[in-house]
C-alpha cells in the first residue's frame, strides 16, 4: 500500500497553488490542506483554512493543530510597490507558518519554497543567461534570498529537508492572480478583437526580439512534488522550465492567429494606462457573450503584463540540474498557450 502523505499548500488559490493541489490529489496518496486568505471549497482529501499569514497569533491558533503534516509547499506571495517593501511581509509569512507548524509536526519531511528568477536579478535588468542555480547572488533587497537563508538556518540539525523551486513566468488559469501572463494576453486580445483592432505587441520594441521562456503551472506542480519526494534533491535549488525558448516576434503572430486576428507592428503602450478605462466595456463583452461575471480587476493584471513585456533582454535559465537528477518532463510553450486559452474559453472567462 502506498504511503499517504499530508501536504500543506500555502498560497492555495494562486496559479501555482491551485495546480499543485490538483496534481497532489491526482496522485491518490496525498491529503491536502490549503492555506489562503479567502479559504476555499473542501473536497475529498482536501480541506481549506482561511488565515492571515501576517497575523502571527492567527497562524498559531489556526495552524498549530496541523500535527500530521509531512510536506509544506510554500507558494504564498504579497505584492508591494518596491523591491525593498516586498521583503518584510513575504519573509514574515513564511516565518509565521513555519513557527506555528514545524515545532508540532513531528513527521515533517520536507519544505518546498517557491522562488523565481529574481534570485538571479532578472527583475533588475540584463542578467547572465542561461542562469544557473550556482550563479553568484546580487545586492539585496531580495525576499526570495532571505526566505531561502531562513530555511537553510532553520534546517540545521533537523530531520526534514528543503528545496527551492525556480520557475520562469508561470502559465496557468487561476483567476484573481496578479501575475497571470496568459490571462493578460487573453484579455488584451479579446478586448482588441471586440474593438475591431489588430493584435499589437504592447511592450518595448527590443522585447519583441529577445529570447525567453515560460513555465507551465502543471509542469511546475509535477517538478515541485518530484523535488519534495526525491532524497537526492534534498537542500537544493532547481530551475524548472518548459524546456524550450521563444521570441515574441514569432509567438505573437501565432497567438493572433488563435484569436483569428490580424497582427500589426508593435507599439509600446503601458497597459496599466490604456486598459484602465475598459472596465465598463468589458462588462458589455461579458453580457454579450454570456461570460462569467468575474470583476475586471480580478482578470486584468496589466502591471504584470507591462513588467514582462518590458524585458528587452534575454530571460531564461538552465534546467540541466533537474534533468540530471531525473526530472525529464517538458511541454511545448506554443501548445501551452493554446491549451490555457481553450480553458479560459471553456470556463467562460473570455469569448
Amino acid at each position: 500500500m502506498n504511503t499517504t502523505y499530508k501536504a500543506l499548500v500555502v498560497g492555495a488559490n494562486g496559479v501555482i497553488g491551485t495546480n499543485l493541489i490538483n496534481h497532489l490529489l491526482s496522485l491518490g496518496n496525498w491529503n491536502v490542506t490549503g492555506l489562503s486568505r479567502k479559504g476555499g471549497i473542501d473536497a475529498t482529501n482536501l480541506k481549506h483554512i482561511s488565515v492571515d499569514l501576517l497575523d502571527i497569533d492567527s497562524c498559531h491558533s489556526k495552524l498549530s493543530g496541523l500535527k500530521d503534516i509531512t510536506h509544506i509547499f510554500y507558494a504564498a506571495y504579497q505584492d508591494r510597490p518596491t523591491w525593498a517593501e516586498l521583503v518584510p511581509p513575504n519573509l514574515a509569512m513564511l516565518v509565521n507558518v513555519l513557527e506555528a507548524i514545524e515545532p508540532v509536526a513531528a513527521g515533517l519531511r520536507h519544505i518546498s519554497l517557491m522562488q523565481g528568477y529574481k534570485v538571479y536579478g532578472a527583475h533588475l535588468g540584463p542578467f547572465k543567461t542561461p542562469a544557473k542555480e550556482s550563479d553568484a547572488g546580487h545586492m539585496p533587497p531580495e525576499f526570495n534570498v532571505d526566505q531561502q537563508q531562513y530555511l537553510e538556518k532553520k534546517q540545521i540539525g533537523k530531520p526534514w529537508t528543503w528545496s527551492a523551486i525556480r520557475p520562469s513566468v508561470v502559465g496557468g488559469t487561476a483567476i484573481g492572480n496578479p501575475m497571470n501572463l496568459a490571462l493578460v494576453i487573453a484579455m488584451y486580445a479579446s478586448i482588441s478583437k471586440e474593438l475591431g483592432l489588430p493584435l499589437r505587441f504592447p511592450g518595448k520594441a527590443g522585447a519583441y526580439d529577445t529570447l525567453l521562456e515560460i513555465t507551465d503551472a502543471g509542469l511546475l506542480a509535477k517538478a515541485t512534488v518530484w523535488a519534495a519526494t526525491s532524497p537526492e534533491c534534498a537542500n537544493q535549488a532547481f530551475n524548472i522550465t518548459n524546456g524550450d525558448l521563444f521570441r515574441w516576434n514569432e509567438m505573437w503572430p501565432k497567438i493572433a492567429a488563435y484569436f483569428k486576428m490580424e497582427v500589426a507592428p508593435p507599439l509600446q503602450m503601458p497597459l496599466q494606462s490604456v486598459m484602465a478605462d475598459k472596465s465598463g466595456f468589458w462588462q458589455t463583452v461579458q453580457q454579450k457573450y454570456n461570460l462569467e461575471k468575474h470583476s475586471y480587476d480580478q482578470l486584468s493584471g496589466w502591471a504584470f503584463g507591462d513588467f514582462v513585456f518590458s524585458w528587452d533582454y534575454d530571460f531564461f535559465a538552465d534546467g540541466t540540474k533537474a534533468r540530471l537528477l531525473g526530472f525529464h518532463e517538458f511541454i511545448n510553450t506554443e501548445t501551452m498557450f493554446y491549451d490555457l486559452f481553450d480553458e479560459f474559453r471553456s470556463k467562460h472567462v473570455i469569448p
